[in-house]
C-alpha cells in the first residue's frame, strides 16, 4: 500500500508475513518516496516492520519537535554531509559543523530525532538516509544515499519542503492503515501460524 504522491512525498509498505509479537509486527518492506526517488529496500523479505511502524508513531507524537538551528540552510548537501561526518566519521573531535562540535551535533540529531532513516532495522540497508526537520508550519525532508567515505551521493539527493498538515496527515493515514492491515493478517492466520518462531533468523531484531 502507498499513501501520498511519490513524485513529492509518499510512504509505501508491504506485509509478506504478519507476526503476533509487537517487537516484530511483520516481514516485508518499508519505503519512503521523495521527489520521485525511492529510499529503502524493495523486497518481500527486506526487514521486520516493527521499527518502521514505531518510528512513524514517534514522529507523529513529536510533531513540531524535530527542530535544528540549521534547518533553513539552503545547501541540503551540506546538511547531509555534516550529519554523516559528525555521527559516523572518525577523528572529528576538532571539526565544527554549523557552529557545533561533532558530538554536539550528534546529540542534537538524536535528541530531536532528526534522522528518520535508517530506523533501527534493515529497511534502509540500501544506504539511504532521510532527515526530517519541523520548520514552523512546514516540514523539510532531506534524503540521500551514502557513497564511499562519509559524504552523500549528489545524484541521490532530494530536498523537499512540505506543508506540515499534509505531511503529518500522510503519516497518520499510513500508520492507521498499516495497523489495520497487520491486525487483519494476524486474525486471518490459523491458530499458531503467526508465531514469532516463524521469523527468518536473518531478520530477527538486533
Amino acid at each position: 500500500m502507498i499513501f501520498g504522491d511519490p513524485s513529492v512525498f509518499a510512504i509505501e509498505s508491504s506485509i509478506t508475513r504478519a507476526y503476533e509479537r509487537l517487537g516484530q509486527r511483520a516481514l516485508g518492506f518499508f519505503l519512503l518516496h521523495i521527489d520521485g526517488r525511492r529510499y529503502g529496500v524493495c523486497s518481500p523479505d527486506a526487514t521486520l516492520l516493527a521499527c518502521s511502524f514505531d518510528e512513524v508513531h514517534e514522529r507523529i507524537a513529536r510533531r513540531g519537535a524535530h527542530t535544528a538551528p540549521f534547518a533553513n540552510e539552503p545547501d541540503a548537501g551540506r546538511i547531509a554531509d555534516a550529519v554523516r561526518n559528525a555521527i559516523y566519521a572518525p577523528n572529528q573531535d576538532h571539526e565544527i559543523f554549523f557552529g557545533m562540535s561533532a558530538s554536539k551535533l550528534g546529540e542534537l540529531v538524536a535528541s530531536k530525532r532528526l534522522m528518520w532513516a535508517p530506523d533501527g532495522d534493515e529497511a534502509f540497508d540500501d544506504g539511504s538516509y532521510v532527515l526530517h526537520f519541523d520548520v514552523g508550519d512546514r516540514v523539510r525532508l532531506i534524503a540521500f544515499k551514502s557513497i564511499e567515505g562519509y559524504n552523500h551521493d549528489p545524484l541521490t539527493l532530494s530536498d523537499r519542503w512540505l506543508d506540515a498538515d499534509s505531511f503529518y496527515s500522510t503519516l497518520q493515514r499510513w500508520y492507521e492503515a498499516f495497523e489495520s492491515e497487520w491486525s487483519t493478517a494476524i486474525n486471518a492466520e490459523p491458530k499458531g501460524q503467526a508465531a514469532e518462531t516463524d521469523v527468518p533468523p536473518s531478520k530477527s531484531p538486533q
